[in-house]
């Protein structure tokens, strides 16, 4: 009895991989085994890369409040810590925003904290 292999669904396979390789340089975009590796190792760069946007925001948004913090003659530590005991739910990201775009905001929320 003649071996069975589905021709059909290992050429789409192929294909959809190879659609994904679309736009890559050189034998990337268009031999199959160069262009399954680099399509593999985009993706695990793409799933690492999605967790350092959040580091990096983070960090961002500390230096933001650091600096804003600063103006007022407090350090990024006390003031999160003034932040935390006095209960206001603000996270990193809204105090940032107040930060950087409203300072007459940041300002009121300082001036809460401080009492």
């Amino acid at each position: 009895m003649p071996r069975s292999v589905n021709h059909v669904a290992s050429r789409a396979k192929r294909k959809n991989l190879m659609k994904l390789a679309k736009g890559y340089f050189g034998r990337r975009k268009n031999v199959w085994t160069v262009a399954k590796n680099a399509i593999e190792k985009g993706l695990v760069y793409a799933y690492i890369g999605r967790k350092q946007k959040k580091r990096s925001y983070r960090s961002l948004w500390i230096t933001r409040i650091n600096a804003g913090a600063r103006q007022y003659g407090m350090s990024y530590s006390q003031f999160m810590g003034k932040v935390n005991k006095s209960g206001i739910a603000l996270n990193r990201k809204v105090l940032a925003d107040l930060a950087m775009n409203h300072p007459e905001a940041f300002k009121a929320v300082v001036d809460t904290v401080n009492k």
